[in-house]
């Protein structure tokens, strides 16, 4: 398990980057966290590192975003939904409260938690599943 502290959203978003570059184009990214906690600014980071330039946002109403990067990428919010029943796809899946369906979660997942740190804007990611 890595754990990375991040004092602010570019440094959130730089996580992001960093695990971009271990992927194959087929992870299921878990990321468990509360309100507040970074889930987007992460993806935004991990976006832009599969070549996603703009317009990534939290799919809170919409429940998935897709985007096209150098791999698919689907980003997920849970938040609402209590099964992963067709929710799978090939390509990248970004899942933001997966606490809601950990159970329904594959083996093999790429897991990040997150939580505040000492100040307003620390978090501190726990990262297992990929190597960084």
């Amino acid at each position: 398990m890595y754990r990375i502290i991040s004092n602010s959203s570019q440094e959130t978003e730089n996580i992001g980057r960093i695990i971009a570059e271990k992927l194959c184009g087929d992870e299921v990214i878990a990321l468990f966290g509360g309100l507040g906690m970074g889930k987007t600014a992460f993806t935004r980071g991990l976006a832009f590192g599969l070549g996603v330039e703009h317009g990534v946002s939290s799919p809170t109403f919409s429940l998935v975003n897709e985007y096209r990067g150098k791999f698919p990428i689907y980003h997920f919010d849970m938040y609402r939904v209590s099964t992963w029943d067709d929710l799978y796809s090939t390509g990248v899946l970004i899942i933001e409260w997966s606490e809601n369906i950990e159970g329904a979660l594959p083996e093999n997942i790429i897991r990040i938690t997150i939580c505040k740190g000492s100040s307003e804007n620390q978090r501190i990611f726990q990262i297992e599943g990929v190597e960084i």
